[in-house]
């Protein structure tokens, strides 16, 4: 996920290169250019790629100069004013190969304040010998979208396209250089290897409601604002000063605010990533003989530092009856509210709920082996192990939070076994038993205290320590290719069950009163375990047929009390969780399928489906409320082969324009701003209704592109 404070579970590699972000171990999807991809393979249960592979790994290959030559320009757009295109380049001279590629995106969006606009550069100088082959490759991308947070039902029951609050802005870049190669050393062992350097910026601001009050009588505030002041009394060891600084609200002058009824008070929350990250891997494969027998034997090291920095900060401000979020900076006396007449407080002052400052760097080391024997030219045994250490070092900028200052340190030897037995070419049966562990990212382990819940995302405050998240997988299955199927088709078919451990899961749990802060935990245990099943059959190159199903059964391990506070069966802001209750937004079944048919030899359409079943609300983990629905959405594609070098296609999304929800939480009920209420609290994050594009690709100095879908995805 590219949210941060959502736990990630997969390692996402990039030609060889880590790209999960250092801070919160985020990927962002939205930076690789997709025409320049080439193939992306799936890896499940293999400790061997490293920290944080607790689901598995990605591996997406890029294009270069020696895979994909020519020249290639397309246009495309459509629905909500999207306009698009791109530049592809590839050249072979002698040894020496370049590729490079440039593509931008412009869209206003379907919902109200949602603009995204997408631009990337990509380049590749490859220099290929006999025995040899490196690559010097370079990336620049930024991605600019407003609004994409969940919205009250009751707003969206009125006009699908509302949203809460604004602004809400997110933009992020990224450079990046690698350098990539390998070397026959001998007829028998390769050596490969690369080194990058990744620089990474986002900002995010973000208008939220804010749950302010007049101090409670029990204060020695009262009369003036407070954030969620209940009349709490300082804790035992906390200060009198520190307790004003959690609850009393700062102006510019460090004065207090007085307190003024029928204020719809919000705050625009702003949050600083920075990071630069920098390291390599070596890997040595050996394919000798060993007894007689087969034998492929890989050991490996990997290094990846980074430096980062974070800021985060909240300023008050007013909720708009438009659901705006203003503050005027140069006047720190009452205005009112337009079209309202109501006073309130224009301020630019920082309030004093969990600002943030903070630095720190990373430091992951891994090594790994693994050997594959074929004991008989049918049964194959493979075994292996990573061994991960992390150290992450956090140091508070501001004083306000010493406790965010630390240095963890991390270790764990995770093993591998598995055998796969060929019955004949069409039948494989496979079995394996794996370990993984995630170490908690900087942002969890700075945002851990329930009594300094953080901004998110995020605000780093008190630092009690989080566990490393272990996991133990296993997987059986059979799988196989039938190349003569139906007609001369081929058949790629695959059947498994799997199920994964994990101890110490962390989890996010939400706060009262403010829907931007929360703080991690760990649990004790938690499972996923299911069926997977999947079908391809292809008749090359007229058509293309697939299917897959998952059934996933993602549950808590454990018994347990939680904070959520927004949930309509919370006791106090405390729900009840119990082993066997079901983990929110995972759909318990899922379907994938999809045909692509040549009606003419230029002329191909295709159409794919995704259905998925209801899932629990976030925040709902004792799941006593209504599910989310299921739904299905389907899409429509076609191209068609004007000429050899001119292709014109179009694409239709949400085809049924069905209204679904891919995601849903909860809000605080209540009145926001003029005669704006929530009522019901759920919130939920509809999808983009039926939307239409179109464009052209012209192609030459090559051959043009089969008509094939792309990229190659391989799934182990």
């Amino acid at each position: 996920s590219p949210v941060q404070g959502v736990p990630q579970g997969l390692a996402v590699y990039q030609n060889g290169i880590r790209i999960n972000e250092a801070f919160g171990d985020v990927v962002n999807f939205d930076l690789i250019p997709p025409q320049a991809i080439q193939r992306i393979d799936v890896v499940t249960g293999n400790p061997v790629f490293g920290l944080n592979a607790i689901g598995g790994a990605v591996n997406i290959q890029m294009k270069n100069g020696f895979t994909w030559q020519g020249t290639e320009i397309s246009a495309w757009g459509g629905s909500d004013g999207r306009t698009a295109g791109y530049l592809e380049y590839g050249k072979v001279a002698d040894n020496w190969s370049f590729y490079f590629t440039g593509d931008g995106l412009n869209d206003r969006g379907w919902r109200y304040e949602n603009p995204s606009t997408i631009g990337r550069l990509y380049a590749d100088l490859g220099y290929r010998s006999q025995d040899s082959e490196f690559h010097l490759i370079g990336l620049a991308a930024r991605s600019f979208y407003g609004a994409a947070a969940a919205t009250p039902v009751d707003f969206t029951h009125v006009d699908p396209r509302a949203i809460f609050t604004s602004p809400q802005t997110q933009t992020t870049q990224v450079g990046s250089l690698q350098l990539t190669g390998r070397v026959d050393i001998s007829p028998t062992w390769d050596l490969a290897g690369n080194a990058y350097y990744r620089r990474f910026s986002e900002r995010y601001v973000d208008g939220n409601d804010g749950n302010f009050e007049q101090c409670s009588s029990r204060s020695s505030f009262r009369g003036f604002l407070c954030y969620e002041d209940d009349g709490f009394s300082p804790s035992a060891g906390q200060s009198q000063n520190a307790f004003r600084n959690q609850f009393l609200l700062l102006g510019q002058q460090n004065q207090r605010i007085p307190f003024r009824a029928r204020i719809p008070y919000g705050t625009i929350d702003t949050t600083q990533t920075e990071s630069q990250g920098y390291g390599g891997s070596l890997q040595a494969a050996n394919r000798d003989r060993i007894f007689g027998l087969p034998n492929t034997f890989v050991i490996g090291g990997s290094v990846d530092a980074a430096d980062y920095s974070f800021k985060s900060s909240s300023t008050l401000g007013v909720i708009n009856p438009n659901l705006s979020i203003t503050t005027d900076p140069n006047n720190p006396y009452y205005g009112t509210i337009p079209g309202l007449g109501t006073p309130y407080l224009r301020t630019a002052g920082a309030l004093g709920i969990a600002p943030s400052s903070v630095q720190g760097s990373n430091l992951y080391l891994g090594l790994y082996a693994t050997d594959t024997l074929d004991l008989t030219d049918r049964l194959s045994l493979t075994a292996g192990f990573r061994l991960n250490y992390a150290h992450i070092r956090s140091v508070d900028q501001t004083g306000f939070s010493p406790d965010v200052t630390g240095t963890h340190e991390f270790t764990k030897v995770n093993p591998l076994a598995g055998l796969t037995y060929q019955f004949d070419p069409a039948l494989n049966l496979y079995g394996s038993y794996s370990e993984s562990n995630r170490a908690p990212t900087p942002l969890e382990l700075a945002c851990a205290n329930p009594d300094r819940p953080c901004l998110l995302p995020n605000s780093l405050v008190a630092d009690p320590p989080l566990k490393q998240v272990t996991g133990q997988t296993y997987e059986v299955g059979f799988r196989g290719v039938i190349p003569s199927f139906l007609s001369g088709g081929a058949l790629t078919y695959k059947a498994g069950v799997f199920r994964t451990d994990l101890t110490n899961d962390i989890i996010q749990v939400a706060v009262a009163g403010n829907a931007a802060r929360a703080y991690f935990v760990n649990v004790p245990s938690t499972r996923r375990q299911g069926i997977e099943v999947s079908a391809e059959y292809v008749v090359t190159p007229d058509l293309l047929v697939y299917a897959n199903y998952a059934l996933i059964d993602a549950t808590f391990q454990f018994n347990q009390t939680l904070s959520s506070p927004n949930n309509p069966f919370a006791d106090d802001g405390a729900i009840d969780v119990r082993k066997g209750n079901k983990i929110p937004l995972i759909p318990d079944h899922q379907i994938k399928a999809g045909f692509e048919y040549n009606i003419t030899p230029n002329w191909r359409f295709g159409l794919n489906v995704s259905a998925f079943s209801s899932s629990y609300f976030r925040g709902d983990e004792s799941n006593l409320n209504r599910k989310l629905p299921a739904y299905y959405v389907m899409n429509f594609t076609t191209k068609y082969q004007v000429t050899k070098n001119l292709e014109i296609f179009g694409l239709i999304t949400n085809l049924t324009n069905n209204r679904y929800a891919t995601f849903g939480t909860f809000a605080e009920p209540g009145a926001i701003a003029g005669n704006l209420s929530i009522n019901d609290p759920r919130t939920t994050t509809l999808a983009q209704p039926l939307s239409v594009y179109a464009g052209l690709t012209y192609r030459f100095g090559a051959d043009p592109v089969p008509m094939a879908p792309e990229p190659v995805i391989r799934k182990y």
